[in-house]
């Protein structure tokens, strides 16, 4: 079965980033808002619960979505 392709899952990405601010995830893990979070730092982040583990998984998701 296929899941529905309405408006509300088609923009999923963008409604999940949007209206956040900007490196909040660079400030959490202390990581230059220049520089590339390290994978390792990001897989760490993500084992954690709260907001921070949650931004770090999404962050691991939007990862594997640009590559080709």
């Amino acid at each position: 079965m296929k899941a529905p392709t309405g408006k509300s899952n088609r923009n999923w990405i963008a409604k999940a980033v949007s209206g956040h601010p900007k490196g909040v995830l660079h400030r959490a893990l202390g990581v230059p808002q220049d520089e590339k979070i390290p994978p390792s730092k990001l897989r760490q982040a993500a084992s954690k619960p709260g907001v921070t583990g949650k931004r770090a998984r999404l962050a691991i998701t939007l990862s594997k979505l640009h590559h080709k």
